[in-house]
């Protein structure tokens, strides 16, 4: 078990891309980029950080676009403010970073949070998501009907949110034993073989950089006290309005996170393009368990 508590810096990986920082919405985002041309942005979900989108980094690159994955605000080497971790703040994000990036518009590719972003900063902002691409997050709306309408699916399968909401044992749990919890989690939603060792190293350590428990487990506490406040409400009458973009879903067949049946009702969000993949003997992360299979689906989706 490691004693050293890790530094913001060690999420630094090296490899082809230049890491930066950005100043969106008033945080600094850190960045890793890549290559030229059209903008596409990816968004990392929990318990991850960045370095999730690895393979798709160099793949989209080589292909012609200029390539970008921030660490989400609270995540890696971003800022880590004590709030600001609401969906209409965290979009605000997403699209203050496409400008300060110098470009009007991206592809928008999230998973898990990152894909409840994605959702969330189109219908916010439409003008500066280009297309939209989803991997692993059913629309929220759709997922807030799914937990409710079937529990012993959903419901079942939500309820780590539950313990979530708990002050301060949370992040006890997710940073003991060199965050042991952490592993727990990515083999209980991903398919088999899942992680790697080196995946889950570096996920083990990210969520051991000060703040970054405190800061995802507040992205879990909003959504779910949300429901039973206003900003809640204008939350999900926001989320409402149809997307016209082009839209992809990515689906895993094994995501026992969030079930391919609660994934599936999507598509009646979206008014414009709309393609449905679901991957057989995936879980929860596509993007890493099945990166050749997902870098073709996005490089189609990508081209006009």
């Amino acid at each position: 078990m490691e004693d050293t508590v890790p530094e913001p810096a060690t999420v630094l990986v090296d490899g082809p891309w230049r890491h930066r920082d950005v100043s969106a919405n008033g945080t600094r985002l850190h960045v890793a980029e890549l290559g030229s041309g059209p903008l596409v942005l990816l968004l990392h979900g929990f318990p991850q950080f960045w370095w999730a989108w690895r393979h798709q980094l160099t793949a989209l690159a080589a292909a012609g676009y200029r390539v970008v994955a921030p660490d989400l605000r609270g995540y890696g080497a971003s800022d880590k403010p004590p709030r600001g971790y609401d969906a209409f703040t965290l979009s605000d994000d997403v699209a203050g970073l496409v400008r300060a990036l110098g470009e009007p518009d991206a592809a928008v590719v999230g998973h898990d949070w990152g894909g409840l972003l994605g959702w969330t900063t189109a219908v916010r902002h439409p003008m500066v998501v280009r297309r939209l691409a989803i991997l692993a997050m059913p629309h929220p709306l759709r997922l807030r009907h799914q937990i409710a309408a079937d529990p012993r699916g959903q419901g079942v399968a939500s309820r780590y949110m539950l313990g979530f909401q708990l002050p301060w044992r949370p992040e006890r749990v997710l940073v003991a034993e060199d965050a042991a919890h952490v592993a727990t989690l990515l083999r209980g939603w991903g398919g088999p073989g899942y992680p790697d060792a080196e995946a889950e190293r570096r996920y083990r350590s990210a969520m051991r950089v000060p703040g970054v428990a405190h800061s995802s487990l507040e992205y879990h506490r909003w959504i779910f006290r949300s429901l039973f406040r206003p900003d809640g409400a204008r939350f999900g009458s926001v989320l409402r309005r149809s997307l016209r973009m082009e839209t992809l879903q990515i689906h895993g067949e094994m995501d026992r996170c969030f079930l391919p049946s609660t994934a599936q009702g999507s598509g009646r969000y979206v008014s414009g393009p709309y393609t449905w993949r679901l991957l057989g003997e995936i879980g929860h992360f596509p993007h890493e368990e099945a990166p050749d299979l997902v870098n073709a689906e996005l490089l189609g989706w990508l081209r006009p």
